[in-house]
């Protein structure tokens, strides 16, 4: 089966990519094949996750002693490797339903997504449509929700649907692979989502994985690991106008220093660039103000773009607190259309429904702020992709609500902007994280 040319890119950064799917897919197994394979593990490490003089490869990220304990992947674990080509950050998801939660955060700064699909649970052997597990569904529409860039998909454990001892088996791994792609194909068009690839593994075994196994399953393209050495890293939101959520404020007693008896505001440039002699307006207070000085990560004097720390000193004394937003002013007219009001896509994580009137706080950048459900629009199935009426949303659903915020906040639809268009829902009583909110 052909799959999509990928072009070669620059890989000056790391890319930073997820695996998700359903429960026991691989993801952990996948990983730890990975970085053996690609000589990113030490002999001492190596020797720790080892039992009877073989690797258990899921132990190079399930950390936890309750992951350990249960065999289950709970909380998202990071590892980092590098190959001649590239460097990496890899965020192993849980696939428990529970912990999608956990999925829906390491989704959220990713510039890829590698989905597995189990094929030894699909019935791929009759002549209907392969039926897809719901979670493979609901972790594929999520990272496209969170406009993660490049998908994935890696249909593991085909090597364990061929037995050698019995007979008939033989190309059994190819017809499903065949099979399972069309129905990922099926369901991805339905969805509007863009396929980067879609590859034949064995994790356990290392097919594909590291290095490719030419012609296996039909497939002649490279392992997944050359399509990830090759996939484009998500550009910072520089082509947008200037906005920066205040971290900390810090004040200098140095005599030496040019930004003496002045208040620094240091955090992250969200979108566009900041250089000293930009107009800035603050939000709330509304004040304005013009950018005296720019310090970059190390304190040196330097034009910062998004994506990267900054501290701002301002030519004037005003009213800035840890969570207010510094945003550009051209002509003395804001850029952003401050919203109190906002339309959303909701990724419930909650234990309890989101139903209406339901009052929790939100975060936006380092900013909280009280919102209340005004209306649920719909809800989504996600084994239909159909949308239909609801009056509450279920425990890791995905709907369209809308939302009344104490106060406006800086926004931008969530297709423009990853950082402007986003919020986090918290329980006030819990404090548990219950959804995340993308804008429309």
């Amino acid at each position: 089966m052909p799959t999509t040319a990928i072009s070669p890119v620059d890989t000056q950064s790391a890319l930073r990519f997820i695996t998700c799917g359903s429960v026991d897919d691989g993801k952990s197994t996948l990983i730890g094949r990975m970085l053996i394979d690609s000589r990113s593990v030490l002999q001492d490490q190596l020797a720790n996750v080892s039992k009877s003089g073989a690797a258990d490869l899921a132990l190079f990220t399930d950390g936890l002693s309750a992951e350990r304990e249960q065999g289950i992947t709970i909380d998202v674990a990071y590892r980092y490797f590098a190959t001649p080509a590239r460097k990496f950050i890899i965020g192993d998801a849980p696939g428990h339903e529970q912990y999608t939660r956990n999925m829906v955060t390491a989704a959220s700064s990713a510039h890829a997504a590698v989905v597995l699909v189990d094929a030894t649970k699909l019935n791929w052997q009759t002549d209907q449509a392969v039926e897809l597990l719901p979670q493979t569904r609901r972790h594929t529409l999520l990272v496209n929700l969170l406009r993660v860039p490049n998908i994935i998909f890696a249909i593991n454990k085909l090597d364990a649907l061929e037995n050698p001892e019995q007979a008939g088996t033989k190309g059994n791994a190819a017809k499903a692979f065949g099979k399972i792609s069309g129905a990922l194909h099926t369901f991805a068009q339905a969805a509007g989502i863009d396929v980067a690839a879609i590859v034949p593994i064995s994790a356990l075994l290392g097919y594909n994985v590291v290095h490719p196994n030419q012609n296996w399953c039909g497939y002649q393209g490279l392992s997944l690991l050359g399509l990830l050495e090759q996939l484009p890293v998500t550009a910072a939101e520089t082509h947008l106008p200037f906005s920066f959520p205040v971290q900390s404020v810090e004040k200098f007693h140095s005599s030496s220093d040019t930004s003496q008896g002045r208040r620094v505001f240091w955090g992250r440039v969200a979108t566009g660039t900041v250089q000293a002699g930009d107009t800035i307006s603050i939000l709330p207070g509304g004040q304005s103000a013009k950018v005296m000085q720019v310090l970059n990560h190390t304190r040196v004097p330097s034009r910062v773009a998004a994506g990267h720390g900054a501290g701002l000193v301002l030519d004037c004394e005003v009213d800035i607190s840890r969570g207010d937003w510094i945003l550009a002013s051209s002509s003395g007219a804001k850029d952003f259309e401050p919203a109190q009001d906002i339309n959303a896509t909701v990724a419930w994580m909650d234990d309890e429904p989101l139903r209406p009137g339901r009052i929790y706080l939100a975060l936006h950048g380092h900013r909280w702020i009280k919102a209340k459900i005004k209306r649920i629009v719909h809800s989504l199935d996600v084994n239909t992709l159909q949308e239909h009426e609801a009056d509450h949303i279920l425990p890791n659903a995905i709907g369209h609500i809308e939302v009344t915020l104490q106060e406006p906040i800086a926004a931008l639809p969530y297709l423009t902007s990853r950082v402007l268009g986003s919020l986090i829902l918290v329980d006030t009583a819990s404090h548990k994280t219950s959804g995340a909110l993308l804008l429309q």
